[in-house]
């Protein structure tokens, strides 16, 4: 049987599925693998199954043409840790799994959109320390989402999913800046500039690839093109948003708040950010469901197993 490296401990169907097909090595801890450990794999195993955080930068494929690994089935729709074209040059495939985290992501999405607009974790908070003092017409207004914009950057799969949760669920008009026109299930419109979506929307939401291209995406001149009540969510990769840029429009007061699932350093997340009661942090839940978790980990054996049965892969990238 083919040897199959898992860089991180995965739900057990997933682990049974790969077992009936390669002999798998698992790895115990949960931090990323390190350089030498990438590299090692790659010498060792005959396909890798890495996860976010896992960065396999062109240095790790250095030498790596005769490496018995070829291919990276990596668990998740991004991969931005990955060096897909150093890869390639390698002779080694890379497949994702798009579509399993689709529609919980946009969950995760809708419910940044309402703890921030309707200030919910920090009357958490407030409950918690024991100094609610008892309901009172002006505490804690927030912003009612219903009848307002949301803006969406970047409408792929997931990007939709959320147009229809904020159009149908909260009855929010929709409009979208994206790299070219798609034909929607739902109104929304397409406004041909980041900068006047900005300046429209009551709520921005971030749904773009990570990468080179959208790395601080949104940055001072951005978030100062944000209406002052507006709320900007991240679900896509922490780069996207420059967090000090962030920070100093929240201290200021330049808009509304924020809500996060995702961090630029993950995990680390700044002392000032954490100290501001107008953000939503959440420990990157995106996908932490265990079926949907279930599904992103068969997608990637399948992959796996299409690959040494020599079959065309189903997720390329």
């Amino acid at each position: 049987m083919s040897e199959l490296y898992i860089t991180r401990a995965l739900p057990e169907k997933v682990l049974r599925a790969a077992e009936a097909h390669f002999n798998v090595t698992l790895r115990t801890q949960t931090a990323p693998l390190k350089k030498g450990e990438m590299r090692a794999a790659l010498v060792l195993y005959d396909v890798v199954l890495p996860t976010l955080g896992d960065q396999f930068s062109a240095e790790v494929f250095e030498g790596m043409e005769d490496a018995r690994c070829r291919l990276l089935a990596n668990f998740g729709v991004g991969y931005n840790h990955i060096d897909v074209a150093a890869a390639r040059a390698a002779g080694i495939a890379v497949t994702n799994t798009p579509g399993a985290v689709t529609e919980a992501t946009a969950d995760i999405a809708l419910m940044l959109m309402l703890m921030s607009a309707r200030r919910a974790a920090e009357g958490e908070r407030l409950m918690r320390t024991g100094k609610w003092t008892g309901w009172h017409p002006t505490q804690m207004l927030g912003l009612h989402l219903g009848g307002k914009t949301c803006g969406i950057v970047g409408m792929g799969r997931i990007g939709q999913a959320i147009a229809r949760r904020a159009h149908f669920g909260l009855g929010m008009d929709v409009v979208y800046h994206n790299r070219s026109a798609r034909a929607l299930d739902m109104p929304a419109r397409q406004v041909g500039s980041l900068d006047e979506l900005l300046g429209i929307s009551d709520c921005v939401v971030l749904a773009v690839p990570g990468g080179g291209e959208t790395r601080h995406l949104i940055g001072a001149q951005e978030l100062s093109a944000m209406r002052p009540h507006a709320h900007l969510i991240n679900i896509a990769r922490g780069d996207v948003v420059n967090e000090a840029a962030l920070i100093a429009a929240l201290e200021a007061g330049t808009i509304g708040g924020a809500g996060l699932d995702v961090y630029e350093k993950e995990p680390q997340v700044p002392d000032a950010l954490r100290k501001l009661q107008n953000v939503t942090l959440l420990p990157h839940l995106g996908t932490a469901a265990l079926d949907v978790r279930e599904e992103m980990g068969l997608m990637a054996v399948e992959n796996a197993i299409a690959h040494i049965e020599g079959r065309a892969l189903l997720n390329p990238v």
